[in-house]
C-alpha cells in the first residue's frame, strides 16, 4: 500500500516551504516546529480536570506532569511519554491534545511526563524522570481513579522506548507493577542499519541521518546506547513484562524494531498484539487535524487499551 495522499501533500509543502530536515538544525531550531503543528492541530477535547505537578527531577532539577481527569468514573491510570527524539516535543503543545484524545476515547486519567530533554539533560535524565513521573502516578493512583483501576503505560517513538524502558525498570526494581503497554512506533535499539533504516522509501519526515542526530544529542556514547535502558531490544530476558500493543508504521525507519520488539516479547510469553500502520510515515501519530491517520491511529490504540481494560475487569472479577 502507497503512503497515504494526506502525508505527500504534506511532505511536499513541507519541501516547497525549503524548511531545513532537523538533522540539519540545532536543538533550538528543530523545537521551533512544535508551535506551528500544534496551531495547525488546535486544542483536543474537554476534559473534567487538568492539573498540573512538578516533580523533583533529583538532581535537584525539576520537570511537569500533567493530570487529564475525563468526564465520569476514570477506568484506569495511562501515563503517557511523548515522542520527539528524547530532544523536542512538550506536553503543552500537540501532545496535550493526545493526552486529551486518549482521556476521552479511554475514559481514562491520563498523566503526561514531560521529561527533560538532551542535549540539556542527556541519557539516562529522561529515563530518571519518566521513573519519576511513573512512581507518582502509582502513588496516586487512587486518587485519579478507582482503586484497582489498571495502570498503564504508553507512548511513541522515544516515548514509546521510555514505556518499554519502564516495563523492564519496573519488572526488575521492585515495581511499580504495570499492567498493560502500548508503544507506538517505538525506539528499541541503536542499530541504524535494518533493513528499514536503509530502505529508500522511509527517507520521509524522519529518516536515517535525522536518528543519528537525536542519538548523538540524547546518548553520544555508541557503546552505551546498547544498555537496555537505552535499547529495551537488548534486554537478556523479555518474560515478565505487561502484555502489550506495538503499533508501527509502514514508511518508518523504526519499523523493523519495533517488529522486532514484538517478537522479543512474543518469545518470552509476553501477550503481544503487533499492528500496523500500512500507509503512514513516522510521526502521524502526533499529528492531530493535520493527518487523517492520526485519527485512526488514536481510535485503534484507544480500542486496545479498552479492550485490555474489559478483560481485566473480568479476570479482577473472578478473583
Amino acid at each position: 500500500m502507497p503512503l497515504d495522499t494526506a502525508s505527500q501533500a504534506f511532505l511536499a509543502q513541507l519541501a516547497e516551504s525549503g524548511t531545513p530536515p532537523i538533522h540539519e538544525s540545532t536543538p533550538a531550531i528543530a523545537r521551533m516546529s512544535g508551535p506551528i503543528f500544534a496551531g495547525m492541530s488546535g486544542p483536543g477535547p474537554d476534559v473534567a480536570r487538568v492539573r498540573n505537578v512538578k516533580l523533583d527531577g533529583g538532581d535537584g532539577g525539576t520537570f511537569r506532569v500533567r493530570v487529564l481527569e475525563p468526564h465520569g468514573t476514570p477506568q484506569a491510570v495511562i501515563v503517557y511519554f511523548h515522542g520527539g527524539g528524547w530532544v523536542i516535543g512538550d506536553i503543552d503543545l500537540q501532545y496535550d491534545h493526545v493526552g486529551r484524545r486518549l482521556a476521552t476515547e479511554t475514559s481514562s486519567t491520563v498523566v503526561l511526563v514531560n521529561y527533560r530533554k538532551a542535549p540539556e539533560h542527556p541519557f539516562p535524565a529522561a529515563v530518571e524522570d519518566s521513573y519519576t513521573g511513573l512512581r507518582w502516578a502509582a502513588a496516586h493512583a487512587d486518587e485519579i481513579a478507582p482503586p484497582g483501576a489498571p495502570l498503564i503505560v504508553a507512548g511513541d517513538s522515544a516515548g514509546g522506548n521510555l514505556a518499554a524502558v519502564m516495563t523492564l525498570r519496573a519488572r526488575d526494581h521492585g515495581g511499580p507493577d504495570i499492567d498493560y503497554q502500548a508503544l507506538v512506533y517505538p525506539v528499541t535499539d541503536c542499530d541504524f542499519d535494518t533493513s528499514s533504516y536503509v530502505d529508500p522509501e522511509n527517507q520521509l519526515l524522519l529518516n536515517r541521518e535525522t536518528m543519528r542526530w537525536f542519538w548523538n544529542h540524547y546518548l553520544p556514547d555508541e557503546r552505551a546506547r546498547t544498555k537496555p535502558e537505552a535499547s529495551p531490544l537488548r534486554a537478556a530476558e523479555h518474560a515478565g513484562l505487561p502484555p502489550a500493543l506495538v503499533y508501527v508504521a509502514r514508511y518508518d525507519p523504526l519499523h523493523d524494531e519495533g517488529v522486532a520488539y514484538a517478537r522479543a516479547l512474543e518469545r518470552a510469553g509476553v501477550p503481544v498484539a503487533l499492528e500496523e500502520a500500512a500507509d503512514q510515515m513516522h510521526a502521524f501519530f502526533q499529528m492531530a487535524a493535520i493527518l487523517p491517520g492520526y485519527e485512526a491511529g488514536v481510535r485503534l490504540v484507544s480500542r486496545h487499551i479498552n479492550e485490555f481494560v474489559a478483560e481485566h475487569g473480568k479476570v479482577g472479577a473472578v478473583q
